[in-house]
């Protein structure tokens, strides 16, 4: 029994030393340039056009059934349908695709409303519901709003390592809904 114990012991000490390495790689994996760039994005959750994209939206009182329900639809649609191509082209999306232009490290911005669902983008998301992510949950954080920093991950569709920042829409002090930026890392460290 004493050789299991200690077999235990030593397992447990190793992947309590990979668990804190592996801590400490992701945050090193993390460059300090995201920090800096953050409070610049922030500011983008007080734009009055993606305020007001949002309201509307949210006033619309979609049952959260019916957003599921859209959700399951758009992850079978290949290329764009009606309602995603007014996402890219109307007011809010072109708001977001002016701040996507504005630096060369931006990558696929969207618009989500107090639940979590698409209002507006730059390009086509994999689903049309955030509201079971951490981007959207962390962000929207039950109407008080924070910012949310993801985890260094490869996007197929960028063919490169991004951090998504996701910051609160907010009005009068509170959070209506979220904007998720991506950054792609090389080009935000200029390799």
């Amino acid at each position: 029994m004493k050789n299991y114990t200690s077999l235990a012991k030593s397992f447990l000490m190793t992947a309590t030393f990979f668990v804190s390495f592996s801590s400490v790689v992701l945050a090193e994996a993390l460059p300090a340039k995201i920090h800096e760039i953050t409070p610049g994005l922030k500011a983008w959750g007080l734009d009055p056009v993606l305020i007001d994209a949002v309201k509307e939206q949210n006033a619309k009182g979609i049952s959260l059934d019916a957003i599921k329900k859209r959700d399951a639809e758009w992850r079978k649609v290949e290329g764009l349908d009606d309602e995603m191509k007014a996402m890219l082209s109307g007011t809010a999306g072109q708001k977001l695709g002016e701040f996507e232009k504005s630096q060369p490290y931006l990558f696929e911005l969207f618009l989500m409303d107090n639940q979590g669902a698409n209002v507006a983008m730059t390009n086509k998301t994999s689903d049309y519901w955030q509201g079971d992510e951490a981007k959207w949950q962390e962000s929207f954080k039950g109407g008080a709003g924070a910012v949310h920093i993801g985890e260094v991950e490869f996007d197929e569709s960028a063919q490169d390592y991004l951090v998504q920042i996701s910051i609160p829409v907010m009005e009068g002090g509170k959070a209506i809904g979220a904007i998720t930026i991506g950054v792609n890392l090389d080009d935000l460290e200029g390799k």
